[in-house]
């Protein structure tokens, strides 16, 4: 990327989350599509993680994923990767790998964002009081990268009725049928009860 387009992305995302009150307004206009998919992931340092300095992380990381997750950027709704992503599986920090939220608790709230009603590990997702742009919201973060992840609001459904209002770029998708090669076969259980994926070799024991 040009250091000319780079200077527009980041202005256009620090313009943006002006408007659209830091990622998880109910806009009008659904315009836009996905992006695309993941390069292939594992998580074998997850347990082990350290936090890359900036100069690394702005190395790994695009420029959205990176004003987002260390900047509370906000990318545009309706135009970022998985709000419309309807494939089963987890979705991970785009720093660290830790597991955050689950396709089975996705839903659509016609925000423009990945919406879910629940974390997949809750000691994982950290909620912090935010003021900004004038107003009283929950921020929520990651705890073991510190990742801006967005907000979570109390209109959502049941049984939570909570909305946790996600930046598609603080995450990296791993569909379900990469889970346990990528090392979160431990995250399979829901999945097969679910029918949505076949029992693995390594799982048979547990069914038994």
């Amino acid at each position: 990327m040009s250091k000319g387009s780079t200077t527009v992305l980041l202005a256009g995302l620090a313009s943006l989350a002006l408007l659209v009150s830091s990622g998880c307004s109910r806009p009008a206009s659904r315009t836009g599509t996905a992006g695309g998919a993941n390069p292939p992931f594992t998580n074998n340092a997850m347990n082990n993680f350290q936090k890359p300095p900036d100069t690394e992380l702005k190395q790994k990381l695009t420029s959205a994923q990176y004003e987002v997750t260390q900047h509370a950027a906000t990318e545009p709704p309706f135009r970022n990767e998985f709000w419309n992503n309807h494939k089963p599986g987890i979705y991970v920090d785009i720093v660290s790998g830790q597991p955050l939220f689950s396709s089975l608790d996705k839903f659509d709230s016609g925000c423009g964002w990945p919406s879910f009603s629940k974390p997949l590990k809750s000691e994982e997702v950290v909620e912090n009081a935010d003021h900004s742009h004038g107003m009283d919201r929950t921020e929520v973060r990651s705890k073991s990268a510190d990742s801006h992840l967005g907000h979570v609001f109390d209109d959502g459904p049941a049984p939570t009725g909570l909305r946790y209002c996600i930046n598609s770029a603080s995450l990296r998708f791993i569909p379900v049928e990469q889970m346990e090669q990528a090392g979160y076969g431990d995250f399979l259980a829901p999945f097969i009860k679910a029918g949505l994926c076949k029992l693995a070799a390594s799982h048979e024991t547990v069914k038994q």
